[in-house]
Order: C-alpha cells, then structure tokens, then sequence
C-alpha cells in the first residue's frame, strides 16, 4: 500500500514508520510541517534504507493527483506542555490538517483515513473508565483551556461520523510508551524516567490514578489491522491487555530500577486535559477489527524502560 504519514514529526509516527519497515512492504509519503527534522531522524534510524524508501515532503507538497491507499493523520501534540502552549490554536491545527484529510478522501472514496484522535474526547469525568455506555461530560457553561484539545479531536470525530458513506477510522489513543520517549516530557512515566535517569527523587501526587499504556508493537497491530479490513466509518479506543495504577507502577520501578519518590498531596506534573482518576477504556470496538492485544500496560512501560535505560 503506498501511506501518506501526516504530521510525520510525532514520536507515535516515527515508532509507526519503524513498525512499518520492520513488519510490511508499504510505500510511506512522510508529509510534516517540518520536514528536515524527519529527514534528520531518517538517517539516524537503525534501519539504513528508510531513508531511501520513503519521500519526505513539506505540507504544500501534498497533491490530490497523488495515489494514495491510506491516509493517517497524527498531526496535533503529543506531549502535555506543547498543549498548553498552543492553547486555543489547536483547533484550527487540527481542523486544517483534517480538512486536507477529509478532502483528499472525497475525491477518492477509496482511500482509507485514519485519524489519530485521543480518550480527552470523553471530556473530564474519569471517575469510571471510558466504555461503550458511558457519555461524553464537557462543562459547557464553564469551559477551560484543558477542554480545547479534547473539544478540538470531538469536533473532527463529529465530522467524520457525518460522512458516513467514508472510509474513515478514528482512534482513540489515551497512554502511549515506546523506547524513544523523551523523556523530558511532562507525562508522568517521563518524570518517572527522568528521575531515574538523574538519581533524583520523583515528587508524586498520592492520589490514586490508573493508567493504559499503548507500546508500539499493539499500535502497529491495530493499525495493521484497519487498513486490511473492509472499509468502514468507525471509532475504535485503544487498550491493552490490562491498565497499571500508579502505585503498582511507581513500585515496580522501584524494584527493578531504584527509582526514589515521594508522595504528596500536592505531587508534580502538567495536566494539559485536566486531572483524571481513570484514564482508560473498557470499550472492546476494536475487536471488530480483530484485534488482540499481547502486553500489558506495565509490561509496555517495563520494556521501554529497559531499552532507554540499557537493560
């Protein structure tokens, strides 16, 4: 299949591309809005011809005279502080890119899109995980800056299930781990790393949290997954074999890399979607598709711990 990689720059990207090499014959068209820094990456990587399989391309490159068989859309934040940076701008991001999606894929109904889009959809309210009964909360009357980007990701999904006739999958993505996270992020496993990697004490909030961390071999699968199947309009969450809670996981470092931290009612951290208890989802959509996760999120944390911390 030849794929257009939208928003190439995103670290779940760059693992995609990795996965993709690794796994598959496909043809990647790698569009960013800067593209010397894929360029950068793609001679580094450790595998020598991606460099030379894959075009990298500028976003006013983009054509609609081009063939593509997939389209997959990452283009939006990946880490908790460029959130809170962009700020409002992030809707007219993720609606410019989504438009040239969406525009593409109208000219050429056979072309599957898939939008990367992120749990925040279901608004603040994680008291109970996300699952197929429960209902988007979003305090309309009283909106703040960490609503935008889950506001923005409904938007588009809104769009997408208006055009019903298209195939078109969102996913939900909620935690995400690999080897190459960085680790000066504001995630929570990006201050565990850190602290790790410095000997330093990690300032933790003991408040209770539970967490599904998506790896990229699970990732890779789903995505595998959509682009084989029948082409549909549909909306998929991401899971893992099981979610971890903090205190399992801040223990399990402890162990098995003497990671030091404190408990706080006050801890540390950027909450660019707002606090959330149960951050996760029980919703099984994505087995239509057939997929089958095979780790859990602490296995998925564990493993990129290991390759980061060379284990």
């Amino acid at each position: 299949m030849h794929i257009a990689i939208l928003g190439a720059t995103s670290q779940i990207a760059k693992d995609l591309v990795q996965s993709f090499m690794a796994q598959s014959e496909h043809q990647l068209s790698l569009f960013a809005r800067s593209p010397q820094v894929v360029t950068q990456w793609l001679k580094q990587s450790v595998f020598e011809d991606l460099e030379k399989r894959h075009q990298v391309l500028d976003f006013t490159q983009f054509s609609a005279e081009a063939h593509f068989d997939a389209l997959i859309n990452f283009v939006g934040v990946g880490n908790p502080a460029q959130a809170v940076a962009m700020g409002a701008s992030i809707f007219d991001v993720i609606l410019q890119y989504d438009t040239l999606a969406l525009d593409y894929v109208r000219s050429r109904p056979q072309c599957k899109y898939i939008f990367l889009s992120s749990g925040a959809v279901y608004g603040a309210n994680f008291n109970e995980p996300a699952s197929h009964s429960v209902q988007a909360s979003i305090a309309i009357n009283h909106l703040q800056p960490q609503d935008w980007y889950g506001a923005a990701k409904l938007h588009a999904e809104c769009r997408h299930r208006a055009l019903a006739h298209l195939p078109i999958v969102d996913i939900r993505v909620f935690n995400y781990i690999s080897a190459s996270t960085d680790a000066s992020a504001a995630f929570f496993t990006s201050e565990m790393l850190r602290a790790i990697q410095t000997r330093t004490t990690l300032a933790a909030s003991s408040s209770s949290m539970v967490r599904d961390y998506l790896g990229p071999e699970d990732f890779h699968q789903l995505v595998q997954k959509i682009l084989t199947a029948p082409a549909t309009n549909a909306v998929v969450d991401c899971y893992t074999l099981a979610p971890v809670e903090k205190m399992a996981l801040l223990a399990a470092a402890q162990e098995r890399y003497g990671l030091v931290y404190t408990l706080s009612d006050a801890g540390t951290g950027t909450n660019a979607t707002g606090l959330k208890k149960n951050y996760f989802s029980t919703h099984p959509g994505a087995q239509a598709f057939g997929y089958a996760p095979t780790k859990t999120a602490l296995a998925n944390v564990l493993h990129a711990f290991d390759v980061c911390l060379g284990k």
